[in-house]
């Protein structure tokens, strides 16, 4: 979990600092937004490649090697002279920690008993939702105040200690079971996979339609100066924490096609709300505070239905969730940046919106048999 902090502050990172990294590069903001873009284009190629190349590589050592990757890319990243050298570091820091959210989580599976899966991934997902509550607004609040060199070093300073505290408490001798060309194979046979590897695409463009340029949008919209928009970064991202840890509470009760429902139908009435409020800072903020609520629940949700729909091929179906993932980021950031350059700023939220009212209708769709029998019985 902790090692997800530091996946997702790396992630993330250039969404919170877009007009530091501009200033300080001599760059534009949309150049800076390509920063995740590009990043994206790398993670979801990554991770299939990955997944396949280390599936029999002992999951500690590869865990902690990667942390250890993320914490040294992120230092250099601190003393990149130009855009192009940040470019370039970025790409080998993706490269190496995409490995990073999928396998922690299939990790996790062999660890814990079967019904306790459900909320232990959860669990390990709630790192995330911790670098969008906590990592997002200090990162805004670091950057603009010491400048980008200074945030990325702090990062890697939290990468150094997670990467320790991994090897000292995660236990030895955990081996997956490998992937090989016939697992792809029979993933691509399976159709409830390949409906839930596009949920996931469609929940990510919609949200970084708007996610990747919130802060600049939030400043040409409303007025608002680095403290607000980190405001509206902690709402999200303390609302995240508390989305997915209700989601772990209620996985394994309600099921967690229920519980993706209600949680894909929050996200989209934050972004919704986003798009109709646009130009009031308060309303907003709140609606964020919303699409919060959402936006980590749902795509653990997602891992959780893919491990439970081909459980013998968990390690590779949450692979592709996390490709698929980061295709959905590259494809909301590279429309959002066309939308940013146009000036078409209105426009980001309806775009949002609608991508994830499509991926709502897939995860109703994919209600489980079993689920839809028994209701028709009652």
């Amino acid at each position: 979990m902790l090692g997800n902090i530091v996946t997702g502050c790396s992630v993330l990172a250039p969404a919170g600092m877009l007009s530091e990294l501009s200033n300080g590069l001599g760059v534009t903001i949309h150049a800076a937004g390509l920063l995740i873009t590009f990043g994206a284009i790398v993670l979801c190629v990554g991770s299939p490649v990955t997944a396949w190349l280390t599936s029999r590589f002992e999951r500690r050592a590869l865990l902690t090697a990667t942390l250890l990757v993320l914490t040294l890319t992120n230092a250099a990243s601190a003393f990149a002279p130009d855009y192009d050298s940040l470019l370039i570091i970025r790409l080998m820091m993706l490269a190496v920690g995409v490995l990073y959210t999928p396998q922690a989580a299939g990790t996790a599976a062999l660890i814990v008993p079967v019904e306790k899966r459900g909320s232990t991934i959860a669990y390990i997902f709630l790192g995330w939702s911790l670098a969008a509550a906590i990592g997002l607004p200090l990162i805004t609040f670091i950057a603009s105040r010491y400048g980008f060199r200074v945030t990325y070093g702090a990062i890697a300073l939290t990468g150094l200690v997670s990467c320790l505290l991994l090897w000292w408490r995660l236990p030895g001798g955990l081996h997956g079971a490998p992937v090989d060309l016939r697992t792809w194979a029979d993933l691509g046979r399976n159709p409830t996979v390949i409906l839930l590897l596009s949920i996931t695409t469609l929940q990510m463009s919609g949200q970084f339609v708007v996610l990747t340029f919130m802060g600049p949008l939030l400043g040409k919209l409303t007025g608002a100066n680095a403290d607000a928009v980190g405001i509206v970064f902690a709402l999200y991202g303390i609302f995240g924490f508390v989305g997915i840890a209700i989601a772990t509470r209620i996985v394994d009760s309600w099921g967690a096609w229920k519980t993706s429902v209600l949680f894909t139908v929050l996200l989209l009435a934050g972004v919704a709300g986003w798009a109709l409020r646009a130009g009031a800072y308060a309303l907003m903020a709140a609606s964020v505070a919303v699409w919060g609520l959402g936006f980590a629940s749902t795509n653990s949700m997602q891992q959780v239905r893919l491990v439970g729909a081909a459980p013998a091929l968990a390690s590779a179906s949450v692979s592709l969730n996390t490709s698929v993932l980061y295709i959905g980021q590259a494809i909301g950031s590279a429309i959002g940046g066309l939308l940013f350059a146009r000036e078409w700023l209105y426009s980001a939220g309806y775009v949002a919106t609608a991508f994830v009212a499509a991926a709502l209708a897939v995860v109703v769709m994919t209600r489980p048999r079993q689920t839809a029998r028994a209701a028709a019985a009652e």
